[in-house]
């Protein structure tokens, strides 16, 4: 005799789509700490090539002609696969535009 019964389907039926459901959740969730990681990096870079070049008039008298001389003079360092970074040199004694963009 086959002692060994086979499950129902009706019993497996709501355990998958709990499971599908988690996954779902999961899923979900994971996609939005990437993007709001990924806002955060943006936000911070834009900060940082800011006050770089802020430091860079407090302590020299002048903004920096390119973001080159940021990059290696006061270490910014730009993750170029990621973000877009427009630096747009006004004058001496003005502040340059400063735009970054995420390049996906």
């Amino acid at each position: 005799m086959n002692i060994i019964k086979k499950a129902e389907p009706k019993k497996w039926l709501p355990m998958l789509i709990v499971a599908a459901l988690l996954l779902a959740v999961l899923l979900s969730v994971s996609q939005f700490l990437s993007e709001r990681s990924e806002n955060e990096n943006h936000i911070l870079l834009q900060r940082a090539v800011q006050r770089a070049a802020v430091e860079c008039y407090a302590l020299e008298g002048f903004y920096p002609t390119s973001l080159a001389y940021l990059e290696e003079h006061y270490g910014v360092a730009i993750e170029e696969s990621a973000f877009f970074v427009d630096y747009q040199y006004v004058a001496a004694n003005l502040m340059p535009d400063i735009t970054v963009l995420p390049r996906s």
